[in-house]
């Protein structure tokens, strides 16, 4: 019997640690971008080439925290790229000739200590953000679910009978960085719980249904007995 007993506790987790971030947390590439470029300018002497690979990683940051694109979304954006850049490639630039500007010029030849600051401020920011979420969270255990704010404050309970999980990967950009969407619990009373980001969706979803299924389980056999 304890044999058995072991078996099946093995099959699912005592308890879920669910946590939402907000989207500032899509920000770490562009944190290890800066700290790499200004590790690199210790070294070498600032470059154009640098400041163009920052801009482009800080404009693919905001394109993922501004906008939400759905797996048909994505497809469709895909497929624009493509046909803009075959369209330039082959109608636009053999017909363009480029004049001469010597007034004009984009130098992005940043200095080290703007990779610095940029690092610095980004990395406080998502320290206090990941400080706050660690007080901050669901718990989902066998027989109920609560929820704690805060370091001192009281936590909020609910039974864990007869609830409902939905879970959405409503952004592409934002399951390919962190495996993140949201997740929706519904309880028996009505209340709903919303967490709009959650890293790892898929496996903290799998792990709620084993929780959920062996709980389910085992109370059909103790009514049966």
């Amino acid at each position: 019997m304890s044999s058995k007993k072991s078996k099946k506790s093995g099959k699912y987790t005592e308890e879920i640690i669910l946590r939402s971030y907000p989207k500032v947390i899509f920000f770490y590439p562009l944190i290890f971008t800066s700290l790499i470029l200004w590790i690199i300018e210790l070294f070498i002497t600032p470059n154009s080439i640098f400041g163009y690979i920052w801009f482009i990683v800080f404009f693919a940051n905001l394109f993922v925290i501004a906008f939400d694109f759905s797996s048909t979304r994505f497809f469709v954006l895909l497929l624009a790229i493509v046909v803009i850049i075959l369209l330039v490639v082959f109608l636009v630039l053999p017909n363009v000739t480029i004049p001469s500007t010597p007034g004009i010029s984009l130098d992005l030849a940043l200095p080290a200590a703007f990779y610095l600051l940029i690092t610095l401020i980004l990395a406080i920011i998502l320290a206090i953000v990941i400080i706050g979420n660690y007080f901050d969270y669901w718990k989902i255990e066998r027989n109920e679910i609560y929820h704690k704010k805060g370091i001192f404050a009281s936590a909020e309970r609910f039974p864990a009978q007869n609830i409902h999980i939905l879970k959405e990967i409503p952004d592409v950009f934002e399951y390919f960085s962190l495996r993140a969407g949201s997740l929706t619990i519904v309880l028996g009373k009505g209340n709903v719980i919303s967490l709009k980001t959650v890293p790892n969706i898929n496996k903290k979803a799998e792990a709620i249904d084993k929780l959920l299924s062996y709980v389910s389980v085992e109370a059909d056999e103790l009514d049966n007995k």
